[in-house]
C-alpha cells in the first residue's frame, strides 16, 4: 500500500518507498493468538494509523520526545504535541530532540520541526503554550492523547477534561488517555478510558507527597545541604524580601538562595550546595534518568499502537517499573474510586471535630493525600463559606476562616469544594464527632 509523504511545510511529495513498514506490517497484516476481536487485518487498519489517526502528545520535554520519536516511527503519522516550556541547557543530557542552539526556545516547536525532518511523511503540529488555551473542541478532534507531563495539577486537568468530554450517546467523544510518569528509576504508564475505568483522580493516594524537612531542623540543627537550601527558601527570604513571592524559574532568584545556602552551609560546614541541589529542592525535583523515559516512552507508545489498530489486548490498566535494585515490571488493574470527584459521582464523606475551624478544614483539604486541592474555595447550596478569589470575594469572606464549621454547616450537610487550576468540583457529606 502507497501512503503519500508530506513535508516539514505540510506539502504532499511523494510515495513511501516499499517495505518501509515491513515489519510493523508483519502485525497488521494478519490476526494473532492475542488479536482483539475487532481486529481487521489488512490495508484498512494501516491505511488508519498511517493517513486517518490523529494524536496529541501532551509535553515535549525527557517523556514527549521519547514518545515523538516512537510515534513517527511506529507509523503516526498525523501527531500534535503541546508545551508551555522553552528549552533550557540542562534538558540537552537526555531531551534528544534539542541541540544547543535551541536553548530558549520552545520545546514544541522545536521537537516538531526535528521529526519532521528527521522522519519524512510525518506531520507533527506544535502548539507553544498552556492545555489551559484550548477548549472541548481541540481536544476532540484527536483519536488518542498521550501524557509525557512532569506536573500533577496538569494530569488531574486533562483527565477532568476528557471525562467531561464524553456523551454516552456518542462513543467517539471517549478519547482515550495514556498516561506516563518517571520518577528518577521508577515510571509508570497507565490507559484510562474516561469514564469506563479508574481515572487519574482515582489514584492521587498513591502519588508520594513531596519532601518536607521539620521547621526545627532547618532553623536550628540542619546536617545536610537541603536543610540550608530549605532554610534559605522558607525562613530567610520572606525575612529579607517580604512579600515578594519566589520565583523558582528566575535565575536571580536561584542565585540568591546559592548564596545564602552557601554561607549557611559553610557556617555548619556542610558541603554539596549547588546550583543544580538548590533548583531541585525548591522545585522539588527529581532528577530524570534517560534509560527510565525511554522504557515508559516505549510502554505508552505500545499501547498507542494497539488501542490504534485493535492488534492486541491493551493494558487493563496500570504499569509500574521500579529500576532502583535491578529491574522489576508489574502490571494490574487499578480499581475506580466510588467517591472520585471527577470519575465516581458520589460524595466524599469526611468526619471533622466540632471545633474544627474553616482554616483548618482547608488546611485539610490542601494536606490530604487523596484530595490535594490547592487554594480550595468552600460553598454550600445555601451560602459562599470562603473564596480565594476575586480579590473582593476573599475579602469578604474571609472571616469565615475562623469560625467553627459547625457554625456554618450542619451534621450530615453538603460542602462544595473548587479549585481554579481544577475543572471539577468536589462534593463533601460532613460529619461531626
Amino acid at each position: 500500500m502507497a501512503d503519500t509523504l508530506v513535508d516539514s511545510n505540510g506539502t504532499v511529495t511523494s510515495s513511501d518507498w516499499k517495505d518501509r513498514f515491513y515489519h510493523v506490517d508483519q502485525i497488521l497484516d494478519r490476526p494473532g493468538p492475542r488479536t482483539d476481536p475487532s481486529f481487521l487485518a489488512g490495508d484498512e487498519v494501516k491505511d488508519f494509523l498511517r493517513n486517518n489517526c490523529k494524536i496529541l502528545v501532551i509535553g515535549a520535554g525527557g517523556l514527549g520526545c521519547e514518545i515523538l520519536a516512537n510515534l513517527a516511527l511506529t507509523g503516526f503519522k498525523d501527531i500534535h504535541v503541546i508545551d508551555m516550556d522553552t528549552i533550557d541547557i540542562s534538558n540537552l543530557n537526555r531531551q534528544f530532540l534539542f541541540r544547543q542552539a535551541d536553548v530558549g526556545k520552545p520545546k514544541a516547536i522545536v521537537a516538531a520541526q526535528f521529526v519532521m525532518n528527521r522522519v519524512p511523511g510525518v506531520k507533527v503540529t506544535p502548539y507553544y503554550g498552556r492545555i489551559q488555551d484550548k477548549d472541548d473542541a481541540y481536544y476532540l478532534q484527536f483519536n488518542l492523547v498521550i501524557c509525557g507531563l512532569d506536573s500533577v495539577e496538569a494530569r488531574r486537568w486533562i483527565n477532568a477534561t476528557l471525562v467531561n468530554l464524553v456523551d454516552p450517546e456518542n462513543p467517539e467523544s471517549l478519547k482515550p488517555l495514556i498516561d506516563g510518569g518517571t520518577e528518577g528509576f521508577k515510571g509508570q504508564a497507565r490507559v484510562i478510558l474516561p469514564t469506563v475505568s479508574s481515572c487519574y483522580e482515582c489514584s492521587l493516594d498513591m502519588l508520594n507527597k513531596p519532601t518536607a524537612f521539620p521547621i526545627c531542623t532547618i532553623a536550628n540543627t540542619p546536617r545536610l545541604p537541603e536543610h540550608c537550601i530549605e532554610w534559605a527558601s522558607v525562613l530567610e527570604w520572606p525575612r529579607v524580601h517580604g512579600d515578594k513571592k519566589l520565583d523558582t524559574d528566575d535565575p536571580e532568584h536561584i542565585g540568591w538562595l546559592l548564596s545564602v545556602a552557601s554561607a549557611r552551609a559553610k557556617e555548619f560546614k556542610i558541603e554539596g550546595v549547588t546550583w543544580s541541589l538548590t533548583q531541585g529542592v525548591v522545585k522539588n525535583v527529581i532528577p530524570a534518568i534517560a534509560s527510565t523515559n525511554a522504557i515508559v516512552a516505549a510502554s505508552c507508545c505500545n499501547e498507542a499502537f494497539k488501542i490504534a489498530t485493535s492488534s492486541a489486548a491493551y493494558l487493563n490498566n496500570y504499569f509500574m517499573l521500579i529500576g532502583t535494585d535491578g529491574v522489576y515490571s508489574y502490571t494490574f488493574e487499578h480499581e475506580k474510586r466510588d467517591h472520585c470527584p471527577v470519575c465516581g459521582g458520589e460524595s466524599l464523606e469526611i468526619s471533622i471535630s466540632r471545633e474544627w475551624t474553616v482554616e483548618r478544614l482547608i488546611e485539610m483539604l490542601t494536606e490530604s493525600q487523596n484530595i490535594q486541592i490547592k487554594r480550595p474555595s468552600l460553598s454550600t447550596p445555601l451560602k459562599s463559606i470562603y473564596f480565594q478569589s476575586p480579590p473582593q470575594l476573599e475579602e469578604a469572606t474571609r472571616p469565615n476562616l475562623e469560625k467553627k464549621v459547625s457554625e456554618l454547616v450542619p451534621d450530615g450537610g453538603e460542602v462544595t469544594v473548587t479549585a481554579s487550576t481544577l475543572p471539577f468540583s468536589l462534593s463533601l457529606l460532613i460529619t461531626y464527632t
